[in-house]
């Protein structure tokens, strides 16, 4: 059985996403208000993000011989872009690429994903900061659950890329995929 959704490649991918998960004007209006309050929030959350990284030994080893505060930057970055208010196309390339690289350093999808609390945290403590912080907050959740589905995107991008070739294309790998 052929499913639709199998077609949604590249920058489809966005706007299939944001059409699902309705982020709307609005949402994109409070985040944007917020992108002072995010930048100077950054810094706090990396500072979170990897202490929690750095006392867990099978995280830790991922890190050795990389420049912190480079790494630091990256992220802080990325939390800001979270308010930043252009979730299209070029904005979900850059968080697949993103993904696509933690594939390559062979980072499983459990590690990343469990990290969303941290930020998570963060980004209410920002939403907090709004002149509606509920609608902010809510805003800020589907801009996250954007940034994960992307995520999830790139590793299964990877996944679907390698069974393809072994078995000689994407739709028997899917097949595959699903048991």
């Amino acid at each position: 059985m052929e499913r639709s959704s199998w077609s949604v490649k590249n920058e489809e991918v966005a706007e299939e996403l944001s059409a699902l998960m309705g982020v709307s004007d609005e949402d994109v209006g409070h985040l944007t208000a917020l992108e002072d309050a995010a930048r100077e929030q950054a810094r706090p959350m990396t500072d979170d993000f990897y202490d929690r990284l750095f006392d867990h030994e099978n995280t830790k080893e991922y890190f050795e011989g990389h420049s912190m505060d480079r790494l630091h930057g990256m992220i802080g970055d990325w939390f800001v872009e979270l308010f930043g208010g252009d979730y299209g196309a070029d904005y979900v390339q850059d968080r697949l690429k993103i993904g696509h690289i933690h594939v390559k350093i062979g980072l499983p999808v459990r590690y990343p994903i469990a990290m969303m609390d941290v930020v998570g945290k963060h980004g209410e403590i920002v939403t907090a900061q709004s002149d509606n912080p509920e609608a902010a907050k809510e805003a800020f959740k589907k801009i996250m659950a954007l940034d994960v589905a992307v995520f999830y995107q790139a590793y299964e991008d990877n996944q679907l890329k390698h069974l393809s070739e072994l078995v000689g294309g994407e739709r028997l790998a899917r097949r595959l995929l699903m048991g």
